[in-house]
């Protein structure tokens, strides 16, 4: 099993959801978080005074999905989270050694 975790815009979010949906992806745990990278913030007007904005809004999600899906998983997030412009984000790709669901205990892959 792997955790395919990816930091997106938040705008891009339903629609990477409906397309994770239509690939037979069910779960996922959507974070709002604040970030930047090669972006670096911008300069933002309030009431009259300008101020740095270090930290952009970013989504981060969280997928765990069996070794098999991951490359679609992956090819997915990617084409429809992409705008083209810099700050889209980037996937980061784990091992997970075990998942157990609370309710009934069921582990590994049945557990997904």
């Amino acid at each position: 099993m792997k955790k395919v975790e990816a930091v997106i815009k938040p705008f891009k979010l339903d629609d990477v959801r409906e397309a994770l949906s239509e690939i037979g992806i069910t779960g996922l745990t959507a974070t709002e978080v604040k970030g930047f990278g090669r972006q670096k913030g911008h300069t933002e007007l309030y009431r009259g005074a300008e101020y740095v904005v270090d930290f952009l809004p970013k989504v981060k999600l969280e997928i765990v999905v069996k070794e098999a899906e991951v490359d679609r998983c992956v090819e997915t997030i990617t084409n429809t989270a992409r705008t083209g412009k810099i700050g889209d984000g980037k996937i980061f790709i784990t091992s997970v050694e075990q998942v157990v669901r609370i309710r009934t205990g069921e582990t590994g892959q049945d557990a997904i």
